[in-house]
């Protein structure tokens, strides 16, 4: 009997350990999908020639694995390489980590601050190249052995001998040359420094900001507050001029382009010929409603003509660089918007065009590669769903697509050299992370990796995701939504519900991808027992122009519009409390989340808007006047979504947070809506992140989760 009991003692307690779940803590929320959390992977995959690629494991090999063979070995070790860079008297590595080939036997990385190309076979540094500690904005021409840099405000080149070049020479701070923050970044713009093929030159980018108004952020942690100011254009304000100079490295000097078109235009996809004779630049007028592909001599910077040009009468955004053939280096690939969805083209340097080389209701998002022969293409496109990205080659001459992923979700390709096999890592809702390799037919050859469920693996439990459509305020076009319910959800309870939004451009929330493309923090918000609900609103990204420009000159009605569809599929599911509804979002999503709750006290009784726009006219102009127009252009739009005068219109509970010195949305934003509150005898919690700019990061990210979660748990459960 004794025996028994204890048998049915020992049942009980092991099926009660299995059932406890345990629950994500705040910090787990913040900073678990990248630490505890992260899917396993292969990381760091880089192709080494046609039959073999490289990754990195433990963070201190180098495996290599033949696709032919289907076989891997250690190639290189971190003791190898910190045996060389020692014997060069470099610093060494703690880890094995960024690295690129040059060659099928040259890795090039960098230590500290030198620039390393390395010997796999040998085991040796075979060059290196030192630059000043403070460089930013590296660029190394590993052909010429030359590497491109900016300290401060100006450009230095170091050449193979340890010569040091001072390229600009420029005292005066507001003038800014080889930064990648010209134009804010915005049309893509990733870079400063451009190398000709060659190595023989560098363009850069020089910005003059003199006429730039100041703008005051406060620095809170000196004995006495201090001003920094930052160069801030408001729309409708004077705006930075942007030029390109070359530097010819034999001759010693820079020139300048001679401008096409006005001082205020934008200067965007900087692209050499192949040949190293010209310069080719997308240029945009201030309106941005039309661009010019211009040509210029390398030598000289004299304008030679116009290659073509696009115009729309809301705004033409190009955001993707010329894509020269290697084997007909007078025909290049360009990406356009102009048929309503992001799809090529093929040019010549005449400036005629030869082909459209993709088309339909669905958009080219990246081009992976050109194979040798220069007869197939391969790009990453939404054909089969807004939700996912896959890779297709296409034919050059017939237009054949065929389609290589065939494995629902968001894909990532790493094409081998020749293009005869691919590296796919992806996941969808049910996948963390799939890795396979394939041959250029679509056909698998090996799943290289199938990673666990993290959360389930270490007795997690997270609430129950699920997606879906619904029509947009238009009645027509679908939109797609994500809900995430609580954890043991009750369908016979009634939940409160947050809605969380951007639903601004160039921002896609939903995806068929690990978790739906939540954060974890929406399942922590879930797992305190609400229902998280967001929906990618029209105005949103890669769902092509029509879809995307209805905001132009009118930001966020539209996208209200659309979120409250989605409140009123929230509302029509028996389980959520309809008198309890509350909205969060960040940045664009806090001018949404204030719009929201002003505009439709009714529904939201609470909301949490973070570094929000309230007035358009206090944003920049690259951004805000693309599609805003200017304030004296169109007062009625500027009137219509300003916050402002909406601050008297706030029922419910509303917490604004902005970081003190954010460059981006600046404080002036929520500050004066503060005021326009008071003004209208109206209550608002404000936090403010003292030494923080437009995101709250790093270990006060916890802080920032924490005070969010903890407002919706007072005010709306």
């Amino acid at each position: 009997m004794k025996k028994v009991l204890f048998v049915l003692i020992f049942q009980i307690l092991v099926i009660a350990s299995f059932s406890q779940f345990k629950t994500l803590t705040i910090e787990d929320a913040t900073l678990g999908s990248a630490t505890k959390f992260r899917p396993e992977d292969i990381t760091n995959i880089q192709w080494q020639d046609n039959n073999n690629f490289t990754y990195v494991k433990e963070m201190n090999k180098m495996v290599q694995y033949n696709v032919k063979t289907n076989t891997e070995k250690t190639l290189v070790t971190l003791q190898d390489v910190n045996a060389a860079l020692t014997e060069q008297k470099i610093p060494t590595l703690k880890y094995l980590y960024n690295y690129n080939w040059q060659s099928p036997s040259l890795l090039s990385f960098t230590s500290a601050n030198y620039a390393v190309l390395f010997d796999v076979v040998n085991k040796k540094i075979t060059n290196n190249i030192s630059y000043h500690e403070s460089a930013a904005n590296l660029h190394h021409h590993s052909a010429s052995k030359k590497i491109a840099y900016t300290i401060d405000n100006n450009v230095y080149i170091t050449l193979p001998d340890g010569k040091v070049i001072e390229v600009t020479k420029d005292d005066d701070k507001a003038i800014v040359n080889g930064s990648d923050y010209v134009h804010r970044q915005e049309f893509g713009i990733q870079e400063g420094l451009f190398w000709s093929n060659s190595g023989h030159a560098l363009a850069f980018y020089r910005k003059d900001e003199r006429m730039v108004a100041d703008y005051p952020l406060v620095n809170a942690t000196t004995r006495i507050a201090s001003i920094n100011n930052t160069k801030y254009p408001m729309a409708g304000e004077t705006s930075e001029e942007v030029s390109l100079g070359i530097y010819n490295i034999e001759k010693g000097s820079t020139i300048f382009i001679k401008p096409f078109g006005n001082k205020n235009d934008y200067l965007t996809h900087i692209s050499w010929d192949p040949n190293d004779k010209y310069i080719y630049i997308a240029e945009l007028n201030r309106e941005q409603n039309h661009m010019w592909m211009n040509k210029y001599d390398a030598n000289s910077g004299a304008f030679l003509g116009t290659l073509f040009e696009e115009k729309n009468d809301k705004w033409v955004e190009p955001e993707h660089d010329m894509v020269f053939l290697r084997n007909k280096p007078d025909q290049f690939i360009w990406f356009s918007e102009r048929d309503g969805y992001t799809h090529l083209y093929l040019y010549n340097t005449a400036g005629k065009l030869l082909k459209q080389l993709t088309k339909g209701n669905f958009i080219i998002t990246d081009l992976v590669g050109i194979d040798d022969k220069e007869e197939n293409f391969y790009v990453m496109s939404t054909k089969d769903s807004p939700l996912e990205r896959h890779l297709y080659k296409y034919n050059f001459k017939s237009g054949k697509q065929t389609k290589l992923t065939q494995t629902a979700g968001t894909h990532n390709i790493k094409l081998s050299p020749d293009k005869k096999y691919f590296v796919s890592s992806y996941s969808n809702f049910n996948t963390p992370r799939a890795i396979d390799l394939m041959n250029n037919g679509g056909g698998k050859i090996k799943q290289l990796l199938s990673s666990k469920n993290p959360y389930t693996a270490a007795n997690y439990k997270l609430g129950e995701m699920t997606t879906g459509s619904i029509k947009a305020a238009d009645g027509t076009t679908d939109l797609y939504y994500r809900m995430i319910k609580p954890v043991d959800f009750d369908p016979a309870k009634k939940y409160p519900a947050i809605v969380y939004v951007y639903g601004g451009p160039h921002a896609q929330l939903i995806t068929n991808s690990w978790l739906g493309k939540a954060s974890l923090f929406d399942y922590y918000l879930a797992q305190q027992g609400f229902v998280v609900f967001t929906v990618d609103n029209r105005g949103s990204a890669d769902r092509g122009f029509a879809f995307e420009s209805v905001i132009h000159r009118q930001n966020g009605q539209e996208e209200m519009k659309d979120q409250m569809k989605g409140v009123e599929f929230l509302k029509s599911l028996p389980y959520v409390n309809t008198d309890k509804i509350g909205v969060s979002g960040w940045s664009y999503g806090g001018f949404m989340a204030t719009s929201l709750i002003t505009n439709y006290p009714e529904t939201f009784k609470v909301g949490v808007a973070g570094g929000p726009v309230i007035d358009w006219k206090y944003y920049e102009v690259m951004y805000g006047e693309r599609y805003m127009d200017t304030p004296k252009e169109n007062p009625d739009g500027y009137a219509k979504t300003s916050l402002l005068d909406k601050a008297k219109n706030l029922k419910g509970r509303l917490l604004m947070i902005h970081g003190y010195i954010d460059p981006v949305v600046v404080p002036q934003n929520s500050l004066m809506f503060l005021k326009a509150a008071t003004d209208a005898n109206v209550l608002v919690d404000y936090s403010i992140y003292p030494t923080h700019e437009h995101n709250v990061s790093g270990k006060d990210r916890v802080n920032l989760n924490k005070k969010i979660a903890q407002y919706f748990i007072d005010y709306l459960k």
